[in-house]
């Protein structure tokens, strides 16, 4: 997990840096407290992930001599046909656009949130896939 918490406290200190040279620029406090933010929200992932890679120890993945057979077989369980995740995004999307535009586009985006997720949960319940 070294190579990942590296990563990111990297670009941490690009963002930081990046902030400075645009405070310097252009002396705009918004910008400059958006980009310190996100190295910050960078800087805290990475001190995550860099803390617990050192109380799990050593990864495969991390080895250079690693098979991919030692590695955990257990991921979860992924649909890879499911067009669901679409509709749900897509939907969330109406919803956001319903909350800058129309009230009747929020109410049209919440039932078919409500629809997609009800499909989502229910797709290996009924139909083709169904178990």
């Amino acid at each position: 997990m070294k190579v990942e918490g590296g990563l990111f406290t990297v670009g941490a200190g690009f963002y930081f840096v990046v902030a400075g040279i645009y405070w310097y620029m252009s002396q705009e406090p918004i910008g400059t407290t958006v980009l310190s933010l996100t190295g910050a929200l960078a800087l805290m992932v990475g001190t995550y992930i860099l803390f617990t890679g050192k109380r799990i120890g050593v990864r495969p993945e991390d080895r250079l001599d690693g098979e991919i057979s030692e590695a955990d077989a257990n991921y979860g369980f992924y649909s890879p046909h499911s067009w669901w995740p679409l509709m749900v995004g897509t939907a969330i999307a109406v919803v956001f656009l319903g909350l800058v535009f129309a009230v009747w586009l929020l109410v049209l985006g919440v039932i078919f949130l409500l629809i997609s997720i009800a499909g989502w949960l229910f797709e290996y319940q009924t139909g083709y896939f169904a178990e």
